[in-house]
């Protein structure tokens, strides 16, 4: 008689966002220990896997490539071995594509487990200085077709909105916020737990004068408060 086998887990993976030593031990251990590690950047994350002595086989998993990974990583979980997943830097799942192999492994009933750590989302939100009770996460807003209309659509949010901006679109982004929402309370972090952290607080147009002639390196967070702005900072 054949003995049915077990799907392996599918772990979702928090990296460091930019400080190596942000990394919890129990990540280490999961990534030490599973048979397969989907990576969105491969060279990217073996700085990281290098540096805590994981030698764990690896592959990409991208937005690009999802068609063809997903199969294989759910063929790897069903033959019963474990998989990790993790992004360049963060929580996977959180504008990624990882999601998609989460709705995969979920119709195939393959378990899974998300091992919690580094949010750049919640980084710059819990030290922005705005109301952290309500929030809506809008994550990149589309860079052409149908932007201000997604501005338009949240302008009456009663909530601090948080984006994630590219740094060469962040001094569009601002005008087009100001244009649509109005000059509110604006928070900008970038560089979170490197060296070179910045955390700009003030208002849309403030931000929209402080980049006007400085162009800002690496993934932007960017948080509007929902009142006015001299509520928060005066």
């Amino acid at each position: 008689m054949t003995s049915s086998r077990t799907s392996g887990t599918l772990y979702l993976v928090a990296t460091p966002i930019g400080n190596l030593k942000d990394f919890t031990y129990r990540a280490v251990e999961i990534l030490q220990s599973v048979s397969l590690i989907a990576a969105e950047d491969t060279r990217h994350s073996r700085i990281l896997l290098s540096h805590y002595h994981i030698h764990t086989p690896m592959i990409s998993y991208y937005e690009h490539n999802r068609f063809t990974r997903i199969p294989k990583i759910i063929e790897t979980l069903q033959s019963g071995s474990d998989v990790a997943v993790i992004s360049d830097a963060g929580t996977p799942g959180v504008s990624d594509p990882a999601y998609k192999l989460v709705r995969a492994a979920i119709d195939e009933k393959i378990r899974i487990e998300s091992i919690p750590g580094s949010s750049a989302l919640l980084t710059a939100l819990v030290s922005s200085g705005l109301p952290t009770d309500r929030f809506l996460f809008e994550g990149f807003i589309p860079s052409k077709k149908g932007r201000k209309k997604r501005l338009e659509a949240i302008k009456n949010e009663g909530a601090t909105i948080v984006f994630f901006e590219s740094p060469h679109r962040i001094a569009r982004t601002l005008k087009d916020i100001y244009s649509v929402i109005g000059d509110r309370p604006a928070v900008l972090a970038r560089e979170l737990t490197k060296m070179h952290e910045e955390i700009i607080r003030g208002t849309v147009s403030e931000l929209i004068s402080y980049f006007s002639n400085k162009s800002p390196k690496g993934e932007c967070v960017l948080m509007i408060g929902k009142d006015d702005p001299n509520v928060y900072f005066k």
